[in-house]
């Protein structure tokens, strides 16, 4: 802890035998003044010199190493699909590396006031999605309207605790007669996204107070389209192309459907940043190559019209001339003498270079959407939560603006195709029993978002 004095030293004479000592945290203790007489409490934030006949009292303040206004915005991210049990969607059956099967997750629309509880421990803000597929099970049909009050039951008991809802459109999933229909290659499917956006600001427009677009359109284009590793598991730049090229009209197009209906209600997308460096001259190219695709081309089409930038940031990515993580190659960060999660290179100072590049770039306010760290280990994860807030400062103090943070996430789910052994989650979840408990690391965060810094 550091503390930084008040400068205020008052001497006065005195015949008590005792006096009260009110600390800066409301603890009160009394002493009996004999000699010379010292006492320091490390929970206090004052201590007292005694003297015969004079008292010199020297108040000392906790000063917090890192300090946030006091209208930033802190919450939590999740994913509906990653911890509600899988509905008729793209990403049902689908088997994990880890060896589990994507059907039952996390319970959540199980124990959603429970699970309240927990959120509104951990923000004054909470960034959601709702079950495309669940919602709407044909095109352009009405929202179910059992799904509907459902959701909605839920976000007013959000707004009832002053929780600021962001709330976003598309987070990795279509339902399966939207694949069906030829998913995003098909250019016929953009008219029925925006009849689902439509509904959703119609429907639950009133509880929203930011809208996400797509949840980082790089992320889930280059895995789906390019890597073969979400669904529908294609290895394609036709498809890529065609898939991105209509995604990027259908932003565009449900940003003004939003805008129209809610003009003073902020709109952005989710980007996802990574720093993709050279490990040897093999990996120059790729990494010029994934830095140009990623972090320049896909991102362009997505930020016409919105509000502010919204990013996430996990990793750095090496490449010799194929990407070292931890997930395909198990061990060689390690060798390499590099700092890691179960996932990828653990690079915090990422965040602080992808921050300044896209303010250079959009001069648009930055909403760090997700930040978090693959592990089991609490202590890990508020080491990682430390080095993130303090790197926000830092930009901050360089005039950088930035409006909120948001942890990845409020609890273990399921890890999209690595499945539920990769946790990222503040709150630990039974997945036998569905039963939840803080861990140390939610604990820490909690404080965070009460004091607004650490």
């Amino acid at each position: 802890m550091i503390f930084e004095t008040t400068h205020k030293i008052t001497t006065f004479a005195t015949s008590n035998t005792n006096i009260i000592i009110q600390s800066l945290r409301t603890t009160t203790i009394f002493c009996s003044i004999t000699d010379y007489f010292c006492i320091f409490a490390p929970n206090l934030a004052a201590f007292s010199i005694f003297l015969p006949y004079s008292i010199v009292l020297i108040t000392y303040q906790y000063s917090m190493e890192v300090q946030f206004p006091k209208n930033f915005l802190w919450g939590t991210s999740t994913a509906a699909y990653q911890i509600e049990t899988a509905s008729e969607h793209d990403w049902k059956g689908v088997n994990s590396k880890d060896g589990h099967t994507f059907l039952r997750t996390a319970d959540h629309e199980l124990r959603r006031n429970e699970d309240l509880q927990y959120i509104s421990l951990l923000g004054n803000a909470y960034r959601m999605s709702m079950d495309w597929a669940k919602l709407q099970s044909a095109p352009n049909e009405a929202f179910n309207p059992d799904v509907v009050a459902e959701y909605r039951s839920f976000l007013a008991k959000l707004k009832a605790r002053n929780i600021y809802v962001m709330m976003v459109l598309h987070h990795f999933t279509n339902p399966l007669w939207f694949v069906q229909n030829g998913s995003w290659e098909n250019p016929q499917n953009i008219p029925v996204f925006i009849n689902y956006v439509e509904q959703m600001v119609d429907t639950f427009g009133d509880l929203i107070d930011n809208w996400n677009t797509f949840n980082e359109p790089e992320v889930y284009l280059c895995n789906s389209r390019l890597l073969g590793n979400f669904p529908p598991f294609k290895k394609s730049w036709s498809s890529f192309n065609a898939a991105l090229n209509n995604m990027s009209r259908s932003h565009k197009l449900a940003v003004k459907v939003l805008k129209n209906r809610y003009p003073r209600v902020p709109v952005g997308i989710s980007k996802n940043c990574a720093v993709f460096a050279a490990e040897n001259w093999k990996g120059w190219l790729p990494a010029k190559v994934a830095d140009y695709v990623f972090m320049n081309y896909i991102p362009s089409k997505f930020m016409e019209s919105t509000d502010y930038f919204g990013m996430s940031y996990y990793a750095r990515i090496p490449l010799d001339p194929y990407p070292i993580t931890e997930i395909d190659q198990p061990g060689k960060l390690a060798r390499l003498g590099r700092p890691h999660d179960k996932m990828w290179e653990y690079y915090p100072e990422g965040m602080y270079e992808s921050i300044r590049r896209y303010w250079k770039k959009y001069n648009k306010p930055i909403v760090i959407t997700e930040s978090g760290i693959c592990t089991p280990d609490s202590e890990v994860r508020i080491a990682s939560i430390k080095d993130y807030l303090r790197i926000l400062r830092r930009c901050m103090d360089e005039g950088i603006d930035i409006k909120a943070f948001f942890e990845w996430t409020t609890m273990d789910n399921f890890e999209w195709n690595l499945g539920p052994t990769y946790q990222f989650g503040l709150v630990a979840v039974d997945y036998a029993t569905g039963k939840r408990r803080m861990k140390s690391c939610g604990e820490f965060y909690s404080k965070v978002v009460r004091n607004s810094g650490f």
